[in-house]
């Protein structure tokens, strides 16, 4: 054991040597054990491994997999050394949720209040966009003012005074993970099973709340297309939870096409307020009235499909979710006029996507879309590149509509962005056929609890 007064530089060529040893034996196919895999993520927490040696870790990681007691020691390394949140100081159980992300995605900003709207306090800890899938925090820094990290310290009284909380992951909070969230972005490691499950979960057990609902996308657009591994991701983080003593549901849904018709932040932030002031827009309100439900449901498991699903559309017919929205954003530094006018970024430059012909829309593409939206300016490319917040894609149809020749199919928002390049990727994400087709279902199988 190194003493604590021997110098950085050897602590660091010590901690270098580590993880290249740790690098070679997973990729001969030998067991990392507990103590090297919570050493490695502690040294890179610590800056004592630079970032080109933990990208090669995690890509070995994503090559090789890792066994039932590795990924249950990764994850429990991605929390130790950081707080957990104490939800007993709040009244009644408390409910968490968590997405896989996608194209288009604005679950977060509508299930959370609509939840909290119906009496029952949500906790959420959110991330930033990963790969072309956008990330909530992204999108809730388009509100001006709002304190999108909140203090450990604060996150408990804002359940307690508000009945909910969306904040970034607190460095307080999965310091590990922490740290390699962002690099998992820029490093071709996004859509490893085993580091989402881990990632995830993670994250869950530093917030213990009383329900968990997970949203896990398939298609396309999905961080996961293939519904196979999608339902292996569904059943590893399930499972994953039930090991750290977490009951959960799950949703496995479609993301074969944007999930909503706002793809970008400040667009998708409208969005989110127009489906709590209540419209319910096909696909993206079926997916968020059934979470919405499942969580409800979570932490009362006497509530009945029917009774769930009433309390949920109550709630958007009355604007008690709308206000709920906005009494949340307040507390955490918005202007409650900005958000009634939606003073919220705006690009000044549009491009249209005119139909070539007319016929049925058989595919949109997600990726296709996402990829436009980077190249728009409302993604990462790199690790540290600026957002633009106004810039995104307005869809102006779904699969299984009919359009005609000369049709606006979608319309893109941008100031510097690439924008030829992204009109043509949106125009191919497109397909049109002669025979109409059935629009698929906004979820494919719901994954009930199991017994802990």
């Amino acid at each position: 054991m190194m003493s604590a007064s021997a110098p950085r530089e050897i602590k660091d060529m010590a901690a270098s040597a580590r993880i290249l040893e740790s690098i070679n034996r997973k990729r001969a196919g030998t067991l990392l054990d507990d103590e090297e895999t919570s050493g490695i993520v502690a040294d890179f927490v610590a800056a004592r491994i630079p970032d080109y040696q933990m990208s090669a870790w995690l890509a070995t990681v994503a090559c090789r997999g890792l066994s039932t007691g590795e990924l249950a020691a990764l994850t429990r390394a991605y929390a130790l050394g950081g707080g957990h949140l104490d939800l007993s100081q709040v009244d009644g159980a408390v409910v968490d949720k968590h997405s896989t992300g996608g194209v288009g995605d604005t679950t977060t900003l509508i299930v959370v209040p609509v939840v909290a709207a119906c009496g029952v306090p949500v906790a959420k800890m959110t991330g930033r966009a990963l790969g072309f899938a956008g990330g909530t925090l992204d999108k809730l820094e388009s509100i001006k003012g709002l304190r999108s990290y909140l203090p450990t310290g604060e996150i408990v009284p804002m359940i307690r005074s508000v009945g909910m909380v969306i904040t970034g992951q607190s460095s307080d909070l999965t310091p590990g993970d922490g740290a390699t969230y962002a690099l998992r972005d820029v490093t071709g490691t996004v859509e490893s099973i085993p580091l989402i499950a881990a990632s995830i979960i993670s994250k869950k057990v530093a917030v213990r709340a009383d329900g968990l609902v997970l949203d896990v996308k398939t298609g396309a657009g999905a961080l996961i297309p293939e519904q196979d591994r999608a339902v292996r991701l569904t059943e590893t983080m399930l499972d994953l939870a039930r090991a750290f003593g977490l009951s959960g549901r799950a949703v496995l849904s479609d993301m074969s096409q944007p999930l909503g018709s706002a793809v970008g932040n400040a667009m998708e932030i409208r969005q989110a307020l127009a489906v709590l002031r209540g419209e319910r827009p096909p696909g993206l309100w079926d997916l968020c009235a059934t979470i919405s439900r499942l969580m409800l449901q979570s932490v009362d498991p006497l509530l009945t499909e029917e009774q769930a699903a009433a309390r949920v559309n109550r709630v958007i017919d009355d604007g008690s979710a709308y206000e709920m929205f906005v009494r949340w954003a307040v507390a955490q530094g918005a202007d409650a006029a900005d958000l009634e006018a939606e003073r919220f970024p705006t690009a000044s430059q549009r491009l249209v996507v005119k139909a070539p012909e007319s016929g049925w829309i058989t595919r949109i593409d997600p990726r296709a879309v996402g990829s436009a939206t980077l190249l728009l300016g409302a993604g990462r490319l790199t690790h540290d590149a600026p957002l633009d917040y106004g810039a995104g894609v307005r869809m102006n149809h779904r699969v299984g509509d009919r359009v005609d020749k000369g049709d606006i199919l979608a319309e893109l928002h941008y100031d510097l962005g690439d924008a030829d390049a992204a009109r043509s990727l949106v125009a191919s994400a497109f397909q049109l056929g002669d025979q109409k087709v059935t629009p698929p279902p906004a979820v494919h199988q719901i994954f009930e609890p199991q017994e802990l």
